[in-house]
């Protein structure tokens, strides 16, 4: 069953290509497409287009359609074109000709529509969720191991003191940006397009603040031009709030392997955490973070694919923006693994606490000694002198004692400053 079929055949290749794999990402949108199509029928009964023994029987087998979807035994098959086709049909077969009345003042795009925005929706919740987890995780840790000095680097060259209390919360702060984008990308995609039909709205006295209100949008999208506008939109705000949240993750991840490996030795996680080499017995590597960072890399190239795919549509609806599920959806099951994996892995880091006992790291402090000098009278130009000179000539003596008080440093790292953030954001 196809909902613009007139009875004609189509050429199964042409079909093939046209379809895709939409069938296997519709499953992922499947309870969305039902909550949003009772709402639809509610709202139908309430203008008197469905009767009260239709509505009661269209709600009783769609939530038996969402008990199916649940469990994972409801399915697609080829004859259908997608879910929408897939669940009118259920209906029919179930409960003869008021199933064939739901599409009333419907169109399948509004119904990807809103489908989609409710799936965006909720997953973007469940990102948000998993970043204040992994940030408020960052925050004990940074709390737990504040006083453990840590080299800090620039070009890879050792430059000047840190800590792990200051790694720790620099990763959960900027996870705080990242969820300024994830609360832009919820304000786009929290507006109910449904009523748009196929784009120009319908010709019933459909009433759109019902179902805006039934299916908890926080407002509609009013013009319903506009509306099937969003379709692309919604997406491409989701992918850049996504990517945002994947160069943070990805680059926590590439500080892991570094900072993992002998040549660092900063920080261990369990073996169960770390896979061999066939061949050399003594590897213990870090496939987990470089799979993490290879994943965020991937979708940080998400936002520019979905640029390319909508940049030059005009108004209305067009078949290109089918792709765009490609592209999401498992972009955000990718996002939605790493966080978990990340936060899983990190409860179980140890961190060395005796890095700086190695001679190498002396010079960390250099500038420190300098400031010291500096704040006793001499001028900066000379202090940074006098300090060469004695690390060319070996005289140089560091003191260990780190004197970082400004906000933000390592002897005041604002933790609870940060919390606040992340309780606001």
């Amino acid at each position: 069953m196809k909902l613009w079929d007139k009875g004609l055949p189509t050429d199964q290749k042409i079909d093939m290509f046209t379809v895709g794999n939409d069938r296997q990402l519709d499953l992922v949108i499947a309870k969305y497409d039902i909550q949003a199509t009772l709402a639809h029928a509610k709202m139908l009964h309430s203008i008197d287009l469905l009767s009260d023994d239709e509505i009661l029987n269209i709600e009783k087998e769609l939530n038996s359609l969402s008990i199916e979807i649940e469990a994972g035994t409801f399915v697609i098959e080829n004859q259908f074109e997608d879910v929408h086709s897939k669940i009118e049909f259920e209906l029919t077969k179930r409960i003869g000709e008021a199933g064939k009345k739901i599409h009333t003042a419907r169109s399948r795009n509004d119904q990807v529509l809103v489908a989609m925005h409710l799936y965006l929706k909720d997953e973007l919740l469940q990102i948000k969720s998993l970043i204040k987890e992994l940030s408020s995780n960052l925050l004990l840790s940074a709390e737990q191991y504040k006083e453990t000095l840590l080299p800090g680097y620039t070009h890879l060259q050792i430059a000047m003191p840190s800590s792990f209390g200051l790694w720790f919360s620099a990763y959960a702060e900027s996870f705080v940006d990242d969820l300024y984008f994830i609360n832009a990308a919820l304000k786009v995609v929290d507006q109910n397009p449904l009523g748009s039909a196929a784009g120009y709205g319908s010709s019933f006295p459909i009433d759109r603040e019902f179902t805006t209100k039934e299916l908890g949008f926080e407002t509609l999208k009013y013009n319903v031009v506009a509306a099937q506008m969003s379709r692309g939109k919604s997406e491409k705000s989701t992918a850049f709030a996504m990517s945002s949240v994947a160069g943070t993750l990805s680059k926590l991840a590439m500080d892991v392997c570094l900072y993992m490996s002998q040549n660092f030795n900063f920080i261990s996680i369990p073996a169960e955490f770390t896979t061999g080499s066939s061949i050399m017995p003594h590897k213990k590597n870090p496939d987990v973070f470089e799979l993490i960072r290879g994943k965020c890399n991937k979708i940080q190239v998400l936002p520019y694919e979905l640029t390319l795919l909508t940049n030059n549509l005009p108004s209305g609806y067009h078949r290109d923006l089918q792709l765009l599920k490609e592209g999401i959806i498992p972009a955000i099951q990718d996002l939605k693994a790493s966080l978990e994996m990340t936060i899983y892995a990190l409860k179980n880091v140890t961190v060395n606490q005796n890095i700086l006992d190695d001679n190498k790291y002396d010079y960390l402090f250099s500038v420190d000694t300098l400031n010291e000098l500096v704040m006793k009278g001499m001028s900066f130009r000379d202090a940074y002198i006098k300090i060469g000179l004695d690390i060319e000539n070996g005289k140089y003596k560091p003191e260990k004692n780190t004197k970082h008080s400004h906000i933000g440093s390592i002897n005041n790292l604002c933790l609870e400053n940060i919390k606040e953030k992340l309780k606001q954001v």
